[in-house]
């Protein structure tokens, strides 16, 4: 994933936190060190971390915003709203 950011530009990013390899905050940590426009690509954490301690994890990561799955189709277009849209 890190590769794409890379080699092409995303309005926005919906990141799963528990992936193989790099998780979403290694992900998300990475991504903004690209810095620049690439850098500052809106990430959206998508996932089953529901605890506050889990939101303020992915925010202090560099994420947007957090929601929780199962998603709320509101909440999911809000934050693309505020975020990409």
């Amino acid at each position: 994933m890190l590769e794409a950011v890379r080699e092409d530009y995303y309005d926005g990013i919906l990141m799963d936190i528990q992936m193989p390899n790099m998780n979403g905050y290694e992900a998300t940590e990475a991504i903004r060190a690209l810095g620049g426009k690439r850098g500052s690509i809106p990430i959206i954490a998508m996932t089953a971390n529901a605890f506050e301690e889990d939101r303020k994890k992915a925010l202090a990561a560099g994420m947007n915003a957090h929601i929780v799955k199962p998603i709320d189709i509101e909440v999911m277009l809000n934050a693309l709203g505020i975020f990409i849209i």
